[in-house]
């Protein structure tokens, strides 16, 4: 991404005064998106080193920086041949520059594990640890002009897995034969990490099974996310195999009367929590409080849900709507007996309206 490196750049400024404002001398980052989100490329076991002050440093394998300088603006990119060589680095990095104050993002992706923290805190016993994750999140959250074409870019291919999968599902197929065939169809675009997931059971979040398979008379639900440029947008969709039940139908129409709601009631300014209570009333109203899961929405950019993630964050739903956030809307599904009932798509929050990405 080396054309757009002023992007890039600025994203990282905007970072090192966030950290002086909060006393804070530099950050390591480890979390894939967040190394993404200031390098502009991916690159596996991520370490990123920005100072409070002055430029940052990637750390890379041994024969892997002539490359990873070709796909990102970073210039100082130092390589180790050894795991201790990189511990040793960051440590002689903090000494070096006399950090007292060292943040790190408290996250749940890969690489960020708990054993490097663990590790972290050993090495660096005088340090103060400060988890930096509200930090990253409060820049990711609003979406530049950039940012936002690359989503509706992947937007566009999901809508093409999802042409697939209608293909797909036929009575007896199995979960893993229907998303093996969307996968392909996503990668062939363009979507470089695509998420598919596939389910003929009432699973909220179903990774596919190769023993699960279509009924003759049933649900199919599929959740795509795909990618572009390391954006993702995220959409889902219920499918009617033969005859289901009238509850299943009606739970269907219901579903969708509710995504009519949420996208009149989601707004620049309104907290989530408004919404999300008046959708609950409505499931209720419409007798299927029950089966209804709370959550309305969650946020979409380098991760396929991150902030505001009110689906499973719960006081992230004191969050209040703003421009140029990307919101995954309606994410929670209707967990009926037959299966779960899905639709959802994602949508860029404009001044006055909600532009559809998917």
């Amino acid at each position: 991404m080396r054309g757009n490196k002023e992007i890039f750049k600025k994203r990282v400024e905007r970072f090192q005064e966030l950290l002086r404002e909060n006393n804070i001398d530099g950050a390591v980052i480890r979390t894939l998106s967040s190394f993404i989100y200031f390098t502009g490329t991916k690159w596996l076991r991520p370490s990123l080193l920005i100072p409070a002050e002055g430029e940052p440093t990637v750390l890379v394998v041994k024969g892997e920086a002539e490359l990873f300088k070709q796909r990102s603006w970073i210039e100082d990119v130092v390589e180790y041949q050894k795991v201790e060589e990189l511990m040793a680095t960051v440590v002689k990095w903090i000494k070096d520059n006399g950090m007292k104050r060292v943040g790190l993002e408290f996250g749940i992706e890969r690489d960020a594990y708990l054993i490097f923290y663990k590790i972290f805190l050993r090495l660096n016993p005088s340090i103060e640890v400060v988890d930096i994750l509200d930090l990253t999140m409060s820049l990711r959250m609003i979406k530049d002009e950039w940012e936002l074409e690359n989503i509706r870019k992947a937007g566009k291919i999901a809508l093409k897995g999802m042409r697939v999968a209608e293909e797909e599902i036929k009575p007896g197929k199995s979960e893993l034969e229907i998303a093996a065939e969307v996968v392909r169809e996503l990668m062939l675009n363009g979507s470089e990490d695509p998420k598919v997931y596939v389910s003929v059971t009432p699973r909220a979040h179903a990774e596919p099974f190769r023993d699960l398979k279509v009924p003759e008379n049933g649900i199919v639900t599929v959740v795509i996310g795909t990618d572009w440029n390391h954006y993702y947008a995220n959409m889902a969709r219920t499918f009617i195999v033969g005859d289901p039940g009238e509850r299943v139908k009606k739970a269907i129409e219901v579903k969708k009367e509710a995504l009519k709601l949420a996208l009149e009631e989601t707004r620049v300014g309104v907290p989530i929590s408004a919404v999300e209570k008046k959708i609950e009333h409505f499931f209720k109203e419409r007798g299927f409080g029950e089966y209804h899961l709370a959550g309305y929405t969650h946020g979409v950019g380098l991760l396929i849900e991150e902030p505001p993630i009110a689906t499973i964050v719960v006081p992230q739903r004191a969050t209040r709507i703003q421009e140029n956030m990307v919101l995954s809307i309606i994410h929670p599904p209707l967990m009926l007996p037959e299966g779960a009932i899905k639709y959802e798509n994602t949508y860029i929050v404009k001044k006055d309206k909600l532009e559809r990405v998917t």
